[in-house]
Order: structure tokens, then sequence, then C-alpha cells
């Protein structure tokens, strides 16, 4: 691989680390919204409505990490894939 193309993988998972953090970020502000919300206008004996959207977006946020730190994209699926069926057609020309 070259300069510009390692260059460009490296931006790509960057940039989907970057977009994990400001996930992360906005996960905890609003879930702390939540928790007060609940907290001041709830007696603490009532159903804790907040755990809904608190558990629903965790795994969601979980997900988009380990989409962003194992670097199993879509994308680089796709483009294993595309590699593989490559080989095969190649294979397949030569014999």
């Amino acid at each position: 691989m070259t300069e510009e193309e390692l260059r460009k993988i490296a931006r790509k998972r960057a940039k989907a680390k970057t977009g994990f953090y400001i996930h992360l970020i906005v996960y905890i502000i609003v879930n702390i919204l939540l928790v007060s919300i609940w907290y001041f206008t709830s007696d603490s004996s009532g159903l804790p409505w907040f755990v809904f959207p608190l558990v629903g977006w965790g795994i969601a946020l979980v997900i988009h990490g380990k989409v962003a730190f194992r670097g199993s994209s879509l994308e680089d699926m796709e483009d294993r894939m595309t590699e593989r069926e490559l080989a095969k057609l190649k294979a397949k020309q030569s014999e």
C-alpha cells in the first residue's frame, strides 16, 4: 500500500473513533439530564422511566464503539468480500 492509501485508511479510522467519542459525550449529557428530570419531577417510588432510553441507547453506543475500535465497518467488510470475489474470478480466468 502506498503512503496515501495508508493515510486515507488512518483518517477513516480516526473519524470513526472521533464520532464515537462525540456520541459518548452526548449520551452522558442527555442521560444525566433525563435522570435529573426524573429525580426532580417524580416521586422516588415510581418507575424509573429513564432506564429505558439509557439501556436502549447504551446498546447502540456499545455497537458503535465496537465498530469504531475494531475497524469492522460494513464498508470494510464489503472491501474484503470484493477482494475475495476478485481473487476467485482471476483464478477461474487463469484455468
